[in-house]
């Protein structure tokens, strides 16, 4: 009985766990909407949700140490309810993402953008798409999956790339438009890094799976 108690706890957990990477995937997906609609009210609102994030974050963790304290679990369980507690800060980071691009909404105010938002959604899609992914694979224990994903993460580099290059020319033509164009750019750069945070999602679920402690290349699209 002990022990399916345990499986049906843990079950629990990574049912929670999923329900927190949809609450940060939406946050994401209204954060930049917000932004590029240049929807005060709603930046507002997601910035202020950020701390039902937070809640969450923190509820999962500490059922996770009861879980630990409770149950007793083997070797593998513990590697299991470590890993659960490393995604779950992984995505609390990436739904702090999505407030400092509220943030940066808010900080613009009543201000145009300096260009419209055309390759800044996009790396929202993408990132968005590799983290659903990485979740399911996480979730699954699929190591296969997981080796993949990191590898889109070229894309949203390119974009990102194209973000900063094109607002660092506006600027050298336009210097007052300089401190809206460095905006866009933090923006941009909060996406760059959420796809980092789903290659570390991937990493986690080959080590789950396999026992493996690897690094994925994402320059090269490689296991290093």
């Amino acid at each position: 009985m002990p022990r399916e108690t345990f499986e049906r706890e843990l079950q629990e957990l990574k049912y929670e766990l999923l329900i927190l990477g949809s609450i940060v995937e939406q946050a994401v997906r209204g954060a930049v909407e917000a932004l590029k609609l240049r929807d005060l009210d709603s930046a507002r609102r997601i910035y202020a949700g950020d701390q039902i994030i937070n809640e969450k974050r923190y509820e999962i963790e500490q059922n996770c140490l009861i879980l630990i304290a409770t149950q007793q679990p083997m070797a593998r369980d513990l590697r299991m309810l470590a890993a659960i507690l490393e995604v779950n800060t992984e995505l609390e980071r990436i739904g702090d993402y999505a407030k400092g691009i509220c943030k940066i909404n808010l900080m613009l105010g009543s201000e145009p953008l300096v260009k419209p938002l055309i390759d800044i959604p996009k790396m929202a899609d993408l990132g968005l798409d590799m983290l659903h992914r990485a979740l399911g694979a996480f979730i699954a224990g699929d190591a296969d999956t997981a080796r993949t994903i990191p590898n889109e993460d070229d894309q949203v580099d390119e974009l990102y790339n194209r973000v900063y290059n094109d607002l660092l020319k506006m600027m050298f033509t336009n210097p007052e438009i300089i401190p809206r164009a460095n905006f866009l750019i933090w923006a941009a750069h909060n996406l760059e890094r959420l796809a980092d945070r789903v290659t570390n999602i991937c990493e986690r679920t080959v080590f789950l799976a396999t026992g493996e402690i690897i690094e994925l290349d994402m320059a090269e699209g490689k296991v290093i």
